[in-house]
């Protein structure tokens, strides 16, 4: 195996892992600023307030996404293991 396939495989593993992560990392930014529009308009300061509705949407974003993820990382498995079958090239 060379450093183009090597290249290669760190390529398809971050665009893998950036492309997996997406949709989990976006609900948790939407919902962050939700409340922190909420918080700044209301001038409540609770640290619950930020934690506990953050964590509940995550856990559902990844609970719909699942699906998505699995075949995201399967994808790259495959793609990963035909490249060490066919020696790199």
């Amino acid at each position: 195996m060379d450093t183009v396939s090597t290249y290669e495989i760190i390529r398809l593993t971050l665009n893998s892992v950036l492309l997996a992560s997406a949709p989990v990392m976006a609900v948790a930014l939407l919902v962050g600023l939700i409340v922190s529009f909420v918080q700044a308009l209301t001038q409540i300061q609770e640290m619950t307030l930020t934690f506990v509705p953050k964590i509940v949407a995550i856990f559902l974003a990844l609970a719909l996404t699942l699906p998505f993820i699995y075949g995201t990382l399967t994808r790259l498995s495959n793609q990963v293991f035909d490249l060490i079958v066919s020696g790199g090239g």
